[in-house]
């Protein structure tokens, strides 16, 4: 048996008649940048967002970058987030000036400690940026305090996690900008590159939609320096078309997770070797971008390839905590600054969760994780 880490293909299949139709009027009025289809798919996603505005952009990462842009965060300042994400969140840190400080993780959430990043504000703090990894929000209540207290801007990196909630809000509408990207693995994804900025101030919205356009406000006039990071309405369309269908794919993957904690103790798995992930203390909904469990004594790597050998897709996310990375050698990084995330990147190994996973595929999944203990 066959199981891919995510199969897109399976997914396509069930929306395929009802977007071809769509690309092809797009295709027609040849009205490819902004306009009535990201008009249209802005306002979808704010209400989905529970947020009063959302901005389609290039990229998740343009989403951060654009954030920071428009917040004039650069040289001298300072951005506090965690050293185990994806590297866009630092790398969008960087690229305005600015210089990342790495916070620990929890170990339970694999999200920002709040207690770490508390330690971590200086009089250049401009910033924090959570990320909600792997479907499962931060613990952004203490968070926003902290900003509260050093008057500091929250840009929630929500691009693994749309639709999680946090004590009944959506990811996203808690910060004072959340960032989404639409890489087609996404729980929503597009047909290439998206991404989106949301927002609930008025006044930051509109300015995120003058920096996303060179920084114009009408043709040619350039209030700022802003970038090319304009949505495509092929994108936006296709995104419509799917956001219509995300509750029942998050809903899938969450039942997905739940199938897999009985078998993996029915399998006798859970005695110290295998840690699944865990759900926040915190009311939280888990929409499962990924499904990492924790595999221990070092034999991860091991299991990584006999998984690969026997058909089952998998991956690392992620194996070099941030701030252990080559290009951030001049930050002064070193082993043992942030033990649980160093820990975590020695340990993590996400498994296939997407909803078309069938009952058959998740049960040799954990069969095949049993016979790799077993010595077969």
């Amino acid at each position: 048996m066959q199981v891919p880490l995510l199969d897109l293909r399976a997914q396509y299949a069930s929306f395929k008649d009802e977007v071809l139709p769509v690309i092809a009027e797009i295709c027609d009025a040849q009205q490819f940048i902004l306009g009535a289809k990201v008009e249209a798919f802005e306002k979808e996603l704010a209400d989905y967002c529970r947020c009063r505005r959302t901005i389609g952009v290039t990229s998740g990462s343009d989403a951060l970058l654009v954030a920071l842009m428009a917040e004039n965060i650069g040289p001298g300042d300072e951005v506090v987030t965690t050293p185990f994400t994806f590297f866009a969140t630092v790398g969008a840190i960087v690229r305005v000036g600015a210089t990342p400080v790495f916070a620990d993780i929890d170990p339970v959430t694999f999200n920002i400690d709040p207690a770490a990043v508390e330690s971590k504000i200086t009089p250049k703090t401009r910033a924090i940026i959570p990320v909600h990894l792997f479907g499962q929000s931060a613990d952004m209540d203490p968070i926003m305090k902290i900003a509260e207290k050093h008057h500091l801007v929250v840009i929630e990196d929500a691009c693994q996690a749309i639709g999680a909630e946090y004590r009944g809000r959506r990811v996203g509408s808690i910060g004072d900008y959340g960032a989404f990207s639409f890489f087609p693995s996404k729980n929503l994804g597009c047909f290439g590159d998206g991404g989106a900025v949301s927002c609930n101030d008025e006044a930051k919205a509109d300015k995120i939609k003058i920096f996303r356009n060179h920084g114009q406000s009408k043709t040619y006039y350039h209030e700022y320096v802003g970038g090319n990071f304009r949505l495509d309405a092929l994108q936006a369309a296709v995104l419509s078309i799917k956001l219509r269908r995300l509750d029942a794919w998050s809903e899938a993957r969450r039942s997905n997770a739940a199938d897999y904690e009985k078998l993996f103790a029915a399998a006798g798995l859970l005695d110290g070797r295998i840690t699944l992930p865990a759900r926040a203390a915190y009311p939280v909904r888990h929409i499962y971008n990924q499904y990492c469990i924790r595999v221990a004594d070092g034999r991860r790597d091991a299991l990584r390839d006999y998984l690969h050998a026997h058909g089952v897709g998998c991956a690392i996310y992620y194996p070099l905590s941030l701030h252990l990375q080559p290009c951030f050698a001049a930050l002064g990084g070193k082993k043992g600054d942030c033990p649980q995330s160093e820990k975590a990147t020695a340990e993590v190994l996400a498994l296939p969760v997407y909803g078309e996973c069938s009952a058959e595929q998740r049960r040799f999944v954990v069969e095949t994780i049993a016979a790799f203990y077993r010595g077969e």
